[in-house]
C-alpha cells in the first residue's frame, strides 16, 4: 500500500472531526488493508460512556498520551476493539473503528475468520480485529509509522451519517456514529420507517453492539 500515512496532526484535533475524516481511510496492518466505512466517538472523561469517563487508569494511560496511537481492548472476555487516540496529549478522546471495507489481503482474513462470506468478514468492531490481525499486542503502537498505519489514498466517500451509538448502556442516545452512507460493508444499516428507530442488524438478529464497555 502505497498511500501516504496520517500524520500526528491529524489526530491532533477534536475527537468528532478526526472521527469524520477517518471515513475513507486505510487501514492497513502487514499484508491486510481494509478502507473505513464506520466508527464511532468517543468524547473522553465527558463522555460517561467512554472509558475516560473513569479518568487516568493503567487501563486509559495510552488515551491520555500522544494522539495518533491504537488503543486496543479487551471486551465480554472474547473480543479485541480497535480505537485511535485523538485529542492533545492530556485530552483522552479516541475513535472505535467499526467496519472496514476490505481491500487486501483477504485470503488471510478469510482464514482468521473462518468464513468465506465477503461482505461479513470486517462488518462489526470484533470482526475487523480478528481478521487483521490486531490484537492487544498492538495496544499503545504509533499508528503514523511502521507495519501496522492508517493511510490516505483520496478516496471520496460522498455522503456520511449520524445515528447513536451502539450496545452502550450510558448516553445511548448520542448521535456519534458515523457511517458512509448506503455503505454495504457497514456493521448495522439504517432503519426502515416500520422499525421505530430502532437499529437493526445485518442478519435481522437481536445480537448485542461492542461499543467500549468496562
Amino acid at each position: 500500500m502505497q498511500a501516504p500515512v496520517l500524520d500526528r496532526p491529524f489526530y491532533e484535533r477534536p475527537t468528532i472531526e478526526v472521527a469524520l475524516s477517518l471515513l475513507g481511510k486505510i487501514i492497513v496492518h502487514g499484508a491486510c488493508a481494509g478502507r473505513i466505512v464506520e466508527v464511532e466517538a468517543y468524547l473522553g472523561e465527558s463522555d460517561p460512556a467512554a472509558h475516560a469517563a473513569r479518568g487516568l487508569t493503567p487501563r486509559t494511560r495510552v488515551l491520555y498520551g500522544p494522539p495518533g496511537h491504537a488503543y486496543v481492548y479487551f471486551i465480554y472476555g472474547l473480543h479485541e476493539c480497535l480505537n485511535l487516540v485523538a485529542e492533545p496529549e492530556g485530552s483522552p478522546g479516541c475513535v472505535l473503528i467499526r467496519a472496514l471495507e476490505p481491500l487486501a489481503g483477504i485470503d488471510q482474513m478469510r482464514e482468521r475468520r473462518g468464513m468465506e462470506r465477503l461482505v461479513d468478514l470486517m462488518s462489526g468492531p470484533a470482526k475487523l480485529t480478528k481478521a487483521m490481525g490486531i490484537t492487544r499486542e498492538l495496544n499503545g503502537l504509533d499508528v503514523t509509522r511502521g507495519t501496522f498505519t492508517v493511510r490516505d489514498d483520496g478516496a471520496q466517500v460522498g455522503e456520511i451519517e449520524a445515528t447513536p451509538r451502539i450496545g452502550i448502556g450510558q448516553a445511548a442516545d448520542w448521535e456519534l456514529r458515523f457511517l458512509v452512507r448506503g455503505s454495504r460493508w457497514a456493521s448495522r444499516q439504517p432503519p426502515k420507517p416500520d422499525q421505530g428507530g430502532r437499529w437493526a442488524p445485518r442478519d435481522g438478529t437481536s445480537r448485542t453492539g461492542t461499543g467500549p464497555s468496562d
